[in-house]
């Protein structure tokens, strides 16, 4: 397993505009991408997603691994299989969390 490349932090939806701000106004990273509910900040070598979130209450950071075989790295970690947080479309992966509870994309990395 290796660290993958992008960091979220899901915000409340009364938080997003303040938070995305905050990292763009005070912080001084580069926007990289824009979308409705996401924009997405050069972080180094990787790229940290603000995600406005419907529903969220509190501020929780979803990460990413990379793994050749997603299947056996879940069976590795021994973590519960979270599938129903997102779907993934056209992810080779699961998510999962860690005992504090973090969320995490174990993935395999698409090449090209």
């Amino acid at each position: 397993m290796e660290p993958g490349k992008n960091i979220a932090i899901k915000v409340p939806m009364h938080r997003w505009e303040e938070t995305v701000a905050f990292y763009r106004d005070k912080v001084g990273l580069t926007v990289t991408r824009e979308l409705d509910n996401s924009t997405g900040f050069n972080f180094g070598g990787l790229t940290l997603w603000i995600d406005r979130v419907p529903h969220q209450s509190q501020t929780d950071v979803w990460i990413e691994l990379f793994d050749d075989d997603p299947d056996a790295a879940l069976s590795h970690l021994g973590s519960p299989c979270r599938d129903e947080l997102e779907p993934l479309t056209n992810v080779t992966g699961h998510w999962t969390s860690d005992p504090a509870g973090t969320v995490i994309l174990l993935r395999r990395e698409q090449m090209g």
